[in-house]
């Protein structure tokens, strides 16, 4: 068995490109483009608080089920990554998620139930995918 340490990973071309080839090799992707750059899991109801997170500085409770993340290091620009929040806890019907606010140094979004109301839900996660600053 072989083990590789290392502390940074620098591409050969240029800095950030390290190209993966995928299991089948017919496929290769850019190791940045695959990481997740912002991750947050919190808790919705009450005084909100994150359980634990990456690149997430704090979470701003804006209204009944409407939160916004805020990054610590932002994205390049406000339409350039993707982010992706679900939210529930069984036995509570899943509702719908609506991006409201999109910036490149956060995102607000409003959790709907399934009868179209806002919610506050006690898990909460959330990523972001894209390209940092």
């Amino acid at each position: 068995m072989s083990e590789i340490k290392v502390d940074t990973l620098t591409g050969k071309t240029s800095a950030g490109d390290i190209t993966v080839t995928s299991e089948g090799g017919a496929a290769t992707m850019q190791l940045q483009q695959g990481i997740e750059k912002v991750w947050v899991n919190f808790n919705g109801t009450g005084t909100v608080a994150i359980r634990d997170s990456l690149n997430t500085s704090s979470i701003t409770d804006v209204s009944t089920g409407r939160y916004r993340p805020n990054y610590t290091n932002s994205f390049n620009y406000s339409e350039d990554y993707v982010f992706h929040v679900t939210s529930g806890v069984l036995p509570v019907t899943w509702g719908i998620q609506q991006i409201y606010i999109h910036t490149a140094s956060s995102t607000e979004f409003i959790l709907y139930s399934p009868a179209g109301t806002a919610f506050d839900n006690s898990v909460v996660p959330c990523t972001a995918r894209g390209d940092l600053a």
